[in-house]
């Protein structure tokens, strides 16, 4: 079944004018008609079984039927990332929200390629993923920050969460047997630039106790997989797959 995010609140019998913008995906991209049903989530009440009414080309009104899902938290599991270039940076915060990132942060490191973050547009993205994967929590997106800055403020803003970052040069490990040595509790993982973290920032990083580097197997990975590869072993060894 169709799935659409709403900014609207929704209750048991609600009706709802859909915007110009989602009348057009509604009736004239998927040609749904009076009748029809669909599910809809806010991030905020759940989700809900609603029913198309009143469609023309130009306008339609959904009407809450009942709730489907009650509402879930968002997955303890934060997200960190050296922006890319526009459409690689879409595809891998889409895969983030699939993967089961609760809060998404982008981080400035030397070898940044991007400087300029539309977080509208991110935000864009993780909605989308969520209708596509049924998704009711709509994970967070944070403003970006320096590298610097976030290691900073680690212990008091982010308490005792372990920060995990993808170490392309780290010899002599075995990921999983790395990940078994990463003490229970609240995650991070952090993803660096298609250069790789520079020397300074990979020192900074590893004089931190809350900070474990993590191999990824004898090849090099593009930024944008290694996210989806990062965080699927995460997931797998200490996350919500087990």
């Amino acid at each position: 079944m169709q799935r659409l995010f709403l900014h609207h609140l929704l209750a048991a019998n609600a009706r709802i004018e859909a915007d110009r913008g989602q009348v057009n995906y509604l009736i004239n991209v998927l040609r749904l008609k009076d009748g029809d049903q669909l599910l809809v989530f806010n991030g905020k009440d759940g989700e809900w079984l609603a029913e198309i009414g009143e469609a023309t080309r130009r306008s339609c009104v959904l009407n809450l039927r009942e709730r489907t899902r009650t509402q879930t938290g968002l997955p303890d599991l934060h997200y960190l990332f050296a922006p890319l270039k526009q459409a690689r940076l879409d595809y891998m915060v889409q895969k983030a929200v699939e993967m089961g990132a609760g809060t998404l942060r982008p981080v400035m490191t030397q070898h940044t390629q991007s400087s300029r973050i539309n977080v509208e547009r991110m935000e864009a993205n993780v909605r989308e993923a969520c209708e596509q994967c049924g998704i009711i929590s709509i994970p967070q997106v944070r403003q970006s920050d320096s590298l610097v800055s976030v290691i900073d403020g680690w212990r008091s803003n982010e308490g005792s969460r372990q920060l995990i970052f993808c170490d392309e040069a780290e010899p002599g490990q075995q990921t999983l047997s790395t990940l078994e040595k990463i003490p229970a509790g609240p995650l991070a993982v952090l993803i660096g630039p298609e250069g790789g973290f520079s020397a300074e920032e990979r020192q900074l990083l590893r004089a931190q106790s809350f900070v474990t580097p993590l191999p990824l197997g004898p090849r090099i990975l593009r930024a944008d997989t290694a996210a989806v590869a990062a965080l699927a072993v995460i997931q797998a060894g200490l996350g919500d797959w087990r």
